[in-house]
């Protein structure tokens, strides 16, 4: 009896199950053995064809990703069969084939061979030869296992220039002849700091959106928080690491809090805080508790585990006003001084709105060099919110309207234009 029959399993479904769950992995090990990653790719997404066309008819195999696996080696066989200059290559390749399927990993057998691929196709998709574009891309395609399809809306573009952008990453990687090894000592902590600020990226452009009518894309986001807990697993002695996990998981607790029923922002003051993700937060609390393990012996922190700590507070608050905004004040103050920049400020003139009252945030605020965020809303947005605060209603909604015309994205135009009135009509009574 087929293995969809035993279990009821849709197989069309379970073939998009295996992809998303091991996709990584299938590529990571192809990657090794072919040592071409676009072939590598193209080999795994043949594999995926494959199923989705066989797992209909004859079920679901008892292991889908070895079946995977299995198809995939196969038709790097047949490949290199048909390429002479690389007949070496068949000899590797049928020596791994000369394996029986029971052989072929369930990726439980083998994890630490299997994770040092996935390391490996990490950092590649990462590699410094790429622009951050092209490496988000490539992360989300080659390591998150997205259709180009998925990728372009994440992104809002469309699907051939997603699609090209992605080959151009691939050929770029084949003809700069990139190192498919993992990287050591501190290239390796360099580029890991790459890989981080992918993810990190990512997140971003899915927890708000920077042009379009949706205020989010919580795929996208949902994506980096799973690709955060990818490498946590997989680099479990870095602090920085499980501060991004633990930074992600804290801010992603609370989309379903973001929007209202009609899709429109809610601020995180005006946030039902029953709507929080608990499971992501004990997550999120958790991977910080074992950053401070590991910076406990002496391995020093940075910028995702002091925005996760910041972020902790907002999580441990049960309601608003029960926000510490002294320690996230301070804890401001420590980033700023670590990784100093224009953002930092323009958060730190919140935090010290909040803390210390709207003219300290002000005087924060007022150092802060707006032209370095280009044409970015931000300086002008929190600017309204601290006059706000202060009871300048008049120049609030100056400044509300400023920002208003400087975002793309639609729901934050909509909060902007709403908190310009407002103000206007307070400054009127």
């Amino acid at each position: 009896m087929p293995a969809s029959d035993r279990t009821g399993d849709d197989p069309t479904e379970a073939v998009h199950a295996a992809w998303r769950a091991d996709s990584a992995r299938l590529v990571g090990a192809l990657t090794r053995m072919t040592r071409d990653v676009e072939l590598a790719a193209d080999l795994a997404q043949d594999a995926l064809v494959a199923a989705l066309e066989q797992w209909p008819v004859t079920g679901v195999p008892d292991n889908p990703t070895a079946w995977l696996m299995t198809t995939a080696r196969r038709r790097g066989i047949d490949h290199f069969r048909r390429a002479d200059n690389l007949r070496h290559k068949l000899t590797e390749l049928e020596r791994a084939q000369g394996r029986e399927e029971a052989d072929v990993p369930d990726l439980e057998s083998q994890v630490d061979h299997i994770d040092d691929d996935v390391l490996r196709l990490v950092f590649l998709s990462c590699h410094p030869s790429l622009t951050p574009e092209s490496r988000a891309a490539l992360t989300l395609r080659l390591v998150g296992g997205l259709t180009t399809a998925e990728i372009a809306r994440g992104f809002w573009t469309s699907e051939s220039t997603m699609g090209q952008r992605i080959s151009r990453a691939k050929r770029t990687l084949a003809t700069e002849g990139v190192d498919l090894e993992l990287p050591a000592g501190e290239e390796r902590t360099r580029r890991l700091d790459d890989v981080m600020a992918v993810i990190y990226l990512i997140f971003n452009e899915g927890y708000t959106a920077t042009a379009g009518q949706d205020w989010m894309r919580p795929d996208l986001a949902a994506e980096a928080t799973r690709l955060a807990r990818m490498l946590a697993a997989l680099v479990p002695d870095e602090p920085e690491v499980l501060g991004l996990q633990a930074l992600l998981e804290l801010q992603g607790s609370r989309t379903a809090a973001r929007t209202d029923e009609q899709g429109a922002p809610v601020l995180l003051e005006q946030q039902d805080r029953t709507q929080w993700d608990e499971l992501m937060i004990r997550r999120g609390l958790a991977a910080l508790r074992r950053a401070e393990t590991v910076a406990a012996r002496g391995v020093p922190v940075g910028t995702y585990f002091l925005q996760a700590s910041i972020a902790e507070q907002h999580a441990l608050a049960a309601r608003a006003e029960d926000t510490d905004w002294r320690r996230i004040a301070a804890l401001y103050d420590v980033l700023a001084a670590a990784a100093p920049g224009p953002v930092v400020e323009v958060n730190r003139a919140v935090a010290h709105g909040r803390a210390h009252g709207a003219d300290a945030g002000l005087a924060v605020l007022d150092r802060v060099d707006a032209a370095a965020l280009g044409g970015s809303p931000l300086v002008a947005s929190v600017r309204g919110d601290l006059l706000e605060r202060a009871g300048r209603h008049a120049e609030a909604a100056a400044a509300f309207t400023d920002a208003a015309t400087r975002t793309r994205n639609e729901g934050e135009r909509t909060v902007l234009e709403r908190r310009a009135a407002d103000n206007r009509a307070r400054a009127e009574q």
